[in-house]
């Protein structure tokens, strides 16, 4: 299989008055640099191509000059309808608030999903990112996520952002209505939840874990 690997972000930016959201840079970053580094060629997709927003809460006085430099890898990304599975080995989701409002019914999103899941490619997603599998079914018609372990921003976690009431749905409960089998760490805590060639993790805490569980996967 080729080196290849599809990062598919939002491009959302209004969460609700006076407040922006997007793609959670260090979740992008962290991932982006740790699959470029051993050496896999990354496309960077959206719903509708173009700029990939930043959430301004996950850029401070604090953040590393290599995630910066990566955050212009988002100026100009492709458009979700001009990629396809075929190329690539795996497909990765990170999150940010900006998924829960473009990706979980993106219809083109869905078909990726399925085609690089049915194929035994791997499905990778951190905190919000796995806002993208709700809507994706499988060819018998089920959720992609049905009867799998999976893990994503939980509830709790949610709720101490204080931002669930501006939020289309709540990730966890989504998650577990289409019958996933959630596994919750405590918040903030590094998680990862490998199910065949479905891979999730919880927070951005949890990047480098997800990041590196694809690697190994792949690496098999």
């Amino acid at each position: 299989m080729a080196k290849q690997i599809l990062m598919v972000v939002t491009n959302h930016t209004d969460m609700h008055e006076g407040k922006q959201t997007g793609i959670w840079l260090s979740e992008f970053a962290e991932a982006y640099l740790a699959f470029e580094r051993h050496g896999y060629d990354v496309t960077v997709a959206s719903p509708l191509g173009g700029a990939g927003p930043i959430d301004p809460g996950s850029v401070d006085e604090n953040t590393a000059q290599e995630f910066l430099d990566a955050a212009k890898l988002l100026a100009n990304t492709k458009k979700l309808e001009d990629v396809t599975a075929d190329s690539f080995a795996a497909i990765f989701l990170p999150g940010g608030h900006g998924t829960m409002f473009d990706l979980p019914e993106n219809t083109r999103l869905q078909q990726l999903l399925r085609d690089f899941y049915e194929a035994g490619k791997i499905v990778a997603a951190v905190c919000h990112g796995p806002a993208g599998l709700v809507g994706a079914t499988l060819s018998d018609g089920q959720p992609l996520v049905a009867g799998k372990r999976v893990n994503a921003f939980t509830d709790s976690e949610e709720a101490a952002t204080g931002l669930g009431a501006y939020l289309p749905f709540l990730l966890e409960s989504k998650l577990r209505e289409l019958g996933a089998v959630f596994v919750a760490a405590p918040d903030w805590s590094a998680h990862v939840e490998v199910d065949g060639n479905l891979i999730t993790g919880q927070n951005p805490q949890s990047t480098l874990a997800v990041t590196e569980a694809v690697l190994n996967k792949l690496g098999e």
